[in-house]
């Protein structure tokens, strides 16, 4: 897997380029606790047509660094690696906390942005408190597991999702949470103006699809669309619905161009 040096410190990434020129590049930005692999198949699938690029946020999967409670030095960190490795004029992709980090992005470095992508995300994203308390004492909720997926995830998805959680530090997840339970911007989501995917699932628990519409009805120049048979993690439970919204919301901009 490749990875980039920034202020002396190793990040790593997942890419892929299609054969011939890329129409455009899309950044995914992983949820909290999480890493690239949760996006292995949108940089598979829609790197047939576009330069994919999945990071690790510092302190998660293989980068170096550490994870933090402040979501907007997150949101630098995106910044700074997307002017590293991909440049200016990108789509910009996240679930849960990741998507949380796209839209603090959208609000600070708009000019950067071909366009947004929303997945299972919410303008404030409130944590239960057992879960801060669990993760705080060093323990991990392997309840959130059950949480995170549709009733139609196969056992070997879940398996993978708890062996997941138990190779990943339990401070990891105490400091994205806290980032995400301080996160909201209700307020501030009139002040989006890059075109904007948002895409919600119909059993998503964590962030219920009435999250993404009202993310629809408050960000301007955005569409929503919500996928049956799914839960929090759609786009590993319902990789191909979740490329063919992405792709078409892509194709949608560039003839509207």
């Amino acid at each position: 897997m490749p990875n980039v040096v920034i202020d002396g410190t190793v990040y790593h990434y997942a890419v892929k380029m299609p054969k011939r020129d890329p129409e455009c590049a899309i950044v995914f930005v992983h949820g909290a606790g999480g890493n690239h692999k949760h996006w292995i198949n949108q940089v598979e699938g829609l790197g047939e047509k576009y330069l994919t690029v999945a990071l690790d946020l510092p302190g998660h999967g293989s980068s170096g660094g550490t994870a933090t409670n402040k979501l907007e030095e997150y949101t630098d960190f995106v910044y700074n690696f997307s002017r590293h490795v991909v440049g200016t004029g990108f789509y910009l992709a996240g679930h849960s906390m990741g998507g949380a980090i796209v839209m603090d992005f959208a609000l600070n470095y708009s000019e950067e942005l071909q366009g947004i992508i929303l997945i299972g995300t919410g303008a404030k994203l409130r944590v239960a408190p057992v879960m801060l308390e669990t993760f705080a004492s060093g323990k991990k909720f392997p309840q959130m597991i059950d949480f995170a997926y549709g009733s139609d995830t196969s056992k070997e998805m879940l398996a993978r999702a708890r062996q997941e959680m138990e190779v990943t530090d339990a401070e990891v997840y105490y400091k994205d949470f806290q980032a995400c339970d301080s996160f909201d911007i209700v307020d501030r989501l009139h002040l989006i103006n890059s075109s904007c995917l948002i895409i919600g699932a119909s059993q998503d628990k964590l962030t219920p699809a009435k999250y993404s519409l009202y993310l629809a009805e408050k960000i301007q120049n955005s569409k929503v669309d919500i996928i049956d048979h799914a839960g929090h993690m759609m786009m590993l439970e319902r990789p191909q619905e979740v490329n063919i919204k992405i792709e078409q919301f892509i194709t949608e901009r560039s003839e509207n161009k």
